[in-house]
């Protein structure tokens, strides 16, 4: 069993240079800086266009001190493929793939060759960080985007369709590892990309991002709101492994607790979901009880068997 990391079990290397140009309080500048700790020094990312493209900066003053190539909001996972094949051509079986993409460039635009290099079972890592919009085009819905949640594109009523549950689609791919993590879970976060990077063939991680600006509420809040969205079950943290999925971390306490925050609380700390109504937010508190009694269950089930 991996050992649990605590945080002065993190090694001190840093991968992300102080200053970077993300948006005061953008949950992905913790979550970039611990993946990347966890990664080490022989990694080379593969990046589409995104938020991250501008966290990082331009060369000479890139934030990030990997490696990156920056691609094609449609070819993540195909150049992945490529830089792949192109360091095994080399004989460096020692440096890691990772490609990072925002949920624009995953869950819409980047899902077939994402699909297409998972069936083919390339060797490489797949971060979706999800900030549930195209963010730094000005917020724009995503196929992520949750139901309610106003856009530049659903600016009077919200969205009307439900989230894209993406993990679960790549879980159908019968994948060697998939797990959801939080930027506001940084220890699970880290353990999860570590275990995911000694694994063979392509693993998928889905990592949820507040974003402030985007989701409407103070810098200072990022932590607190990405904890009340897994804390009220709307989001859950969990691993698929050898086709087996359990929860972890904050997610596996709430189910031996039984105990789930009203998700109204996380509504309430957004702008996004001012316009929800009671009748709508009842709705989607029931599906999530739902959710959760099954996703209980099947937890109970894989640790019993």
């Amino acid at each position: 069993m991996q050992t649990k990391t605590t945080v002065l079990s993190l090694p001190e290397e840093e991968f992300v240079n102080p200053g970077t140009r993300a948006c005061a309080g953008c949950g992905l500048g913790i979550a970039y800086r611990i993946a990347l700790k966890a990664l080490g020094r022989n990694t080379i990312l593969v990046v589409p266009p995104s938020c991250l493209t501008v966290l990082q900066g331009l060369y000479p003053v890139a934030a990030t001190k990997l490696p990156c190539l920056n691609v094609t909001f449609a070819s993540t996972a195909a150049a992945s493929t490529g830089m792949l094949a192109a360091l095994r051509a080399l004989g460096r079986q020692d440096i890691k793939v990772v490609a990072w993409a925002g949920d624009g460039g995953t869950a819409d635009i980047g899902l077939q060759a994402l699909s297409g290099a998972a069936e083919r079972g390339d060797d490489f890592l797949f971060i979706c960080y999800d900030n549930e919009g195209y963010m730094n085009t000005g917020v724009q819905r995503s196929g992520t985007t949750p139901k309610g949640a106003i856009t530049a594109n659903t600016p009077f009523k919200g969205k009307f369709q439900q989230k894209k549950d993406v993990p679960a689609i790549m879980a159908a791919h019968n994948l060697s590892y998939v797990a959801t993590c939080s930027a506001a879970f940084p220890l699970d976060l880290y353990d999860k990309v570590k275990k995911a990077s000694c694994l063979p063939g392509v693993k998928y991680i889905h990592i949820q991002i507040p974003c402030p600006p985007g989701w409407g509420f103070e810098p200072r809040h990022a932590v607190k709101v990405g904890k009340l969205a897994v804390e009220s079950g709307l989001f859950e943290l969990y691993e698929v492994e050898d086709s087996v999925l359990r929860l972890t971390g904050a997610s596996r306490k709430i189910a031996d607790k039984r105990s789930l925050v009203p998700v109204a609380e996380y509504f309430k700390a957004q702008s996004r979901f001012r316009i929800m109504d009671a009748e709508q937010i009842a709705k989607i508190q029931d599906q999530i009880t739902r959710k959760w009694s099954g996703s209980i269950e099947k937890a109970e089930e894989n640790e019993g068997s």
